[in-house]
């Protein structure tokens, strides 16, 4: 088993193993995880048993490996091939990579089991395996569309609230003027500014316009939310 480091001629091996595994995002495509690449110093890597069988997106900072930090979520892609016995192989074999580089510390966030298209957490049980420790943990909220729970009273007497006072909502393409609401309500509740700035936002959506939309609440033309 090999572990290489990502460098850019392999960004076509990269994204086809991302479109083929059972648990990558758009988030893994090279086009995404480069659009803030002067801000973290890549260290992905690509792990090779023969053909390509798993990549961790990762950058360096200082002796720690983080995966990834500019991303939500990162941990160990696999395709459908990797059961348990290999992905403890895996983990051996980065972590032997990373005491030759003088790496000593690993710091994992997995990918939320929602995005898995066939069950893929054996990386948890190689994490307790290796004697990781729980420093960290984010709350998430999903909606299965397929098992939409009906809205409770006041929701639904809110929404025909909106509709009486004639609001609607619409996909937009108007990102400037939600990310004017975005960061005015981000600056009052919380002294905080966006995570991405509007310039790199319009770059990610024009890059992944299938994954990356915008839907608002007008009155008439006024952007009131998005």
């Amino acid at each position: 088993m090999r572990v290489v480091r990502y460098s850019p001629e392999k960004q076509s091996e990269w994204d086809t193993f991302v479109e083929d595994s059972i648990n990558g995002t758009f988030l893994f495509c090279r086009n995404y995880m480069g659009y803030h690449r002067d801000r973290f110093s890549d260290h992905s890597l690509m792990i090779y048993d023969n053909n390509l069988i798993a990549l961790l997106p990762a950058n360096q900072q200082g002796d720690s490996l983080i995966s990834h930090g500019g991303l939500t979520y990162g941990g160990f892609v696999i395709d459908a091939s990797a059961g348990t016995s290999m992905m403890l192989n895996i983990f051996e074999a980065v972590m032997a990579y990373c005491r030759e580089q003088g790496i000593t510390k690993l710091i994992y966030k997995p990918i939320p089991h929602i995005y898995h298209r066939i069950p893929a957490e054996a990386d948890l049980y190689a994490l307790f395996l290796n004697g990781a420790v729980l420093t960290h943990r984010t709350v998430m909220s999903t909606i299965d569309m397929r098992l939409r729970l009906r809205p409770v009273k006041g929701r639904r007497y809110a929404v025909n609230k909106a509709r009486k006072a004639g609001l609607s909502v619409c996909q937009s393409v108007d990102l400037p003027a939600f990310w004017d609401i975005l960061r005015m309500n981000l600056q009052m509740a919380y002294d905080a500014e966006p995570v991405h700035s509007l310039a790199e936002m319009m770059l990610l959506q024009e890059r992944f316009p299938e994954n990356i939309k915008l839907f608002a609440c007008y009155d008439a033309t006024e952007m009131l939310a998005g």
